[in-house]
């Protein structure tokens, strides 16, 4: 059997599919999985032994150029691929649906109108699955391939996964330390109100026995992670890593801090300790609390299909109570 993922973005929302690759094999090792993804984000998936194919598209690039020619050509290099048994379109939104619906297959699956943000996508599906927007993404996931496939899914089996993240290398990080216990804090997301004030951080930091890494992925979160660094001089920041590169970082650190973005999730992909701060997004529904991946949320009440990109709650979060959660899971 040959089957499709669509999934193009973001980092967090791959990383969240991703852990349904491992339960198909477990079903059946004879499957084989190609994967569909925006090209930025390619190096996620590219060394995962569980996928067959890593196939890119660049719609972002069309989007900006507000170009339909380039969308459509984007869409239409899949249309002469030998025919799928299954394309599961994850991602839920139109563009992805489209894709979804060029690539030759017996179904094109996806959610169903009630179960979207942008409804109008299940229109290119000839097969849905209902289940409500605003469930845990990651359960989402795990049950719409479920279904696809006719196997059942069992909420436990989420906390019994195994590390579905993979490097094409292993760096080597001179600024480990054998002796205090090493944890990287992630300053930037998506967008600003996604962000723990710098301030804060540095209070993090200042007050825990610890080896702190800062990562950052652009020019403001550099300026940031220097900033910090003023703020908190023991902290160490580290040069820009590739993705496979950052997987392999978070493998040997012992704890990562980080607002609801890419690498925060890594470490929970990786069964590594982490804390993830939730100001204007859902912790309910963008992870999975277990024994060692452990939430902290401001108060503000969240609506999933409504994300307001103004609430800064997330600076509510109190210094005390994230040193208090990462000493227990130092501990």
């Amino acid at each position: 059997m040959k089957i499709a993922i669509v999934k193009l973005s973001a980092l967090g929302d791959i990383i969240h599919s991703m852990i349904v690759l491992q339960y198909i094999k477990n079903i059946n090792p004879e499957v084989e999985v190609d994967w569909f993804v925006e090209e930025a984000f390619k190096g996620i998936l590219e060394f995962n032994p569980d996928i067959r194919n890593v196939y890119t598209v660049n719609i972002k690039k069309a989007k900006r150029k507000k170009s339909v020619f380039l969308f459509l050509k984007e869409l239409r290099q899949f249309s002469n691929f030998k025919q799928y048994d299954l394309v599961i379109d994850m991602q839920g939104l139109i563009k992805s649906a489209m894709l979804a619906r060029f690539i030759p297959s017996k179904v094109t699956m996806g959610f169903d109108s009630k179960s979207l943000k942008e409804r109008y996508a299940s229109f290119f599906y000839n097969k849905t699955f209902k289940s409500r927007y605003e469930d845990n993404i990651i359960e989402r996931n795990l049950a719409i391939v479920a279904y696809g496939l006719n196997f059942d899914f069992f909420s436990k089996c989420i906390d019994e996964k195994k590390p579905y993240l993979f490097s094409g290398n292993n760096v080597v990080i001179d600024k480990l330390s054998n002796t205090l216990p090493n944890v990287v804090f992630i300053p930037g997301a998506s967008y600003e109100a996604k962000c723990f004030p710098l301030e804060k951080i540095a209070g993090v930091i200042n007050i825990i026995q610890a080896n702190f890494l800062i990562i950052w992925g652009n020019d403001l979160e550099k300026k940031k992670a220097f900033k910090i660094k003023s703020l908190a001089p023991s902290v160490k920041v580290l040069n820009k890593f590739q993705l496979d590169e950052l997987i392999s970082l978070i493998k040997q650190v012992d704890l990562v801090i980080g607002s609801d973005t890419g690498p925060t999730h890594m470490a929970w992909a990786l069964n590594i300790p982490s804390i993830t701060l939730f100001g204007p997004t859902p912790g309910y529904r963008n992870t999975k609390v277990t024994k060692i991946n452990k939430v902290l949320e401001s108060k503000s009440i969240v609506n999933p299909r409504k994300i307001d990109k103004n609430d800064n709650s997330i600076k509510e979060i109190k210094i005390a109570d994230i040193a208090n959660l990462a000493s227990k899971l130092l501990n």
